[in-house]
């Protein structure tokens, strides 16, 4: 009975489904409750499938679920309510991964915090890239791979047991005591992880936070093929996207914009290439450099997921140290460079650099000659070695057109990697993907960051690589359009509301290339303490950004963007993208993002009405 009237609503559901949540890959920050997020859509979509409502428009005023896709979206927990609903587990024991590789290291890493056992049972194949090896060297996971010929004979254990099966369609989950997680596999779509037992409970979060930061759920579109096959109690039916020509085509035209031919590697988001990155230069260090210690130097106040990321990595690993980086503000990141260079040469240790330029939420750029200098210069250890040579990371998302990597380039002589978050201007916000390659000085790094792309199951889908293909030729055209709205917009608020201060790029930086879309308000405040005149700002901020999301809802979304096709996005980087960032070092400020389509004169219109009111 509840399984048919779990499939007649999940029918139902699919036919009315509403066009954003396979569109969508950012969430709404006015109707997100962050304390509530992992609980209250799934809390009052159970209440519509318990009247049998699926109607369009009542779904798509459901809160937001989870943040982004990669934690979690509307599909993703359908998807996991629906095999649950369909087993009698609860929702959150249920967990869909992009990946069929990841659910299986988030098992490890938290077994490996706690210094608990983990054999893995696999009755099939194991997931695509699996190399036991290579993630016992570089990971430090340590687990036993068996092979079963029956399920019913597993065995208890001292530890976690991890089943990996093959599932075409997931409809009824095994049943065993002796299992705690069981990861089922879907061909071309990802994985679905259960959590079983009460014992392993504490797991659920861990394993949705390296879904956050390392990977991301399964992809909107994958999901509604895979409940199409639960509705329908079928086999799975995957759209063929023409992979061979589509990849192609987003390879090529990346290396062009770059102006080098280079190795291209597309990743399923911006933090699943920067995981790959991260893991391929700790692989690199422990071949080349064994027994040095690895320094990740990471801005203080940079984006909160490359911050989570960085120190996750190191909290797992007693070779890597994360290192702070003064970037913004009074500081200056190339003098902050230097120094913190100068005292990891003199530890012999390696050091990887990760910088935003333009840098997020102020929007600066380093002077470029000097830069050079300081990670072009020769430095040694305590004991007369000559130092390793620093690696640069380079997010360069606020600015995908700059030809950071090419031969012409001041950074062409010192190692680079540059990685885009293709939700950005690469798709316009269509997609998450993102996407690295490196410099000619840098090429020996790149299969190193291949091998653990691939391990981690991190690559684009096809779907994703179908949209890169679609939005890539114009991503230049859109960047340069974009800019001369944003500068318009600048020019607008610096006259009518002159007392503010605005993070942008000049003039001078925009001829030379730099033609970011984006820039950051900070308003005038007043009280008669720091601390009044701080809380009357974080309330002139929301006044703000409500007044623009409500004259123009059309246009303007209070959430986390940029390099959209379309509309104006507004955000406060302390309370969303730089969330894991210590408090001092956070942003109470308004970051607006411009489209190179928008009614810009309406936007002015309503922010004149801002200043008059104020």
């Amino acid at each position: 009975m509840q399984k048919n009237k779990v499939l007649f609503y999940l029918n139902k559901l699919l036919d009315g489904l509403p066009s954003d949540w396979l569109n969508l890959t950012t969430h709404r920050l006015d109707i997100y409750n962050e304390p509530l997020a992992k609980t209250q859509f799934l809390e009052q979509f159970d209440l519509l499938f318990k009247t049998n409502n699926a109607t369009s428009s009542t779904l798509q005023d459901l809160p937001t679920a989870y943040d982004y896709i990669r934690l979690g979206h509307p599909l993703s927990c359908i998807l996991e309510w629906t095999i649950a609903k369909l087993n009698g587990n609860h929702p959150e024991q249920v967990i869909s991964f992009s990946s069929q590789t990841m659910p299986i290291l988030a098992v490890l890493r938290s077994n490996l915090l706690i210094r608990k056992k983990t054999r893995i049972l696999f009755s099939g194949t194991t997931p695509k890239g699996f190399n036991p090896e290579t993630i016992k060297h570089v990971y430090g996971y340590d687990f036993d791979l068996i092979q079963i010929e029956d399920i019913n004979l597993i065995s208890e254990f001292e530890g976690s047991t991890i089943l990996v099966v093959d599932e075409n369609q997931t409809d009824e989950l095994i049943k065993n005591n002796n299992i705690d997680f069981t990861i089922y596999l879907y061909d071309k779509l990802g994985s679905v992880i259960v959590v079983d037992g009460d014992k392993n409970t504490d797991y659920i979060s861990k394993i949705q936070h390296v879904r956050r930061r390392e990977s991301i759920a399964m992809t909107p579109a994958n999901c509604v093929t895979a409940l199409q096959a639960i509705a329908s109690q079928s086999n799975l039916n995957c759209k063929d996207y023409n992979l061979v020509d589509t990849k192609g085509q987003v390879l090529n035209t990346i290396n062009a914009i770059n102006n080098i031919n280079s190795k291209v590697l597309v990743g399923s988001s911006g933090l699943s290439i920067q995981y790959a990155i991260m893991m391929g230069l700790v692989d690199h260090a422990l071949e080349k450099h064994n027994g040095k210690p690895i320094k990740f130097i990471v801005p203080t106040n940079c984006y909160g997921g490359t911050n989570d990321q960085a120190r996750r990595l190191a909290a797992a690993l007693n070779s890597v140290e994360v290192v702070d980086l003064q970037v913004d503000g009074d500081n200056d990141m190339v003098t902050s460079l230097d120094v913190v260079l100068s005292t990891i040469a003199t530890e012999d240790a390696i050091p990887y650099i990760i910088a935003e330029i333009p840098t997020n939420p102020r929007v600066e750029v380093p002077d470029m000659e000097a830069l050079k200098t300081v990670l072009t210069k020769r430095r040694s250890s305590s004991h007369g070695n000559v130092a390793v040579a620093p690696v640069f990371i380079l997010d360069q998302t606020f600015c995908p057109n700059l030809q950071f990597l090419s031969d012409d380039s001041l950074l062409a002589s010192i190692q680079t990697i540059a990685y885009v978050s293709g939700s950005k201007f690469p798709s316009g916000g269509k997609c998450t993907a993102g996407y690295c390659l490196t410099n000619n000085v840098a090429k020996h790094l790149i299969s190193k960051i291949e091998t653990h792309l691939t391990l981690c199951d991190n690559e684009a889908t096809d779907l994703q690589y179908q949209i890169l293909a679609n939005q890539i030729p114009s991503m230049l055209q859109r960047i340069s359009n974009a800019y001369q709205n944003t500068r318009d917009f600048v020019n607008f608020i610096e006259e009518t509301l002159p007392d503010a201060k605005i993070n942008f790029v000049s003039k001078h930086l925009a001829q030379q290339g730099f033609t970011p879309s984006v820039f950051s308000l900070d308003l005038p405040t007043k009280g008669n303490t720091p601390e009044e005149k701080e809380r009357y700002k974080r309330d002139l901020n929301h006044k703000l950004i409500n007044l623009m999301i409500t004259k123009i809802p059309d246009e303007s979304k209070y959430c986390v963007s940029y390099g959209q096709l379309k509309g104006c996005y507004w955000t406060i980087p302390a309370t969303s993208t730089q969330g894991t960032t210590k408090e001092g070092d956070k942003d109470y400020i308004a970051r607006v993002a411009v489209s190179p389509n928008l009614d810009l004169n309406k936007h002015k219109a309503v922010f004149q009405d801002f200043v008059d009111n104020i």
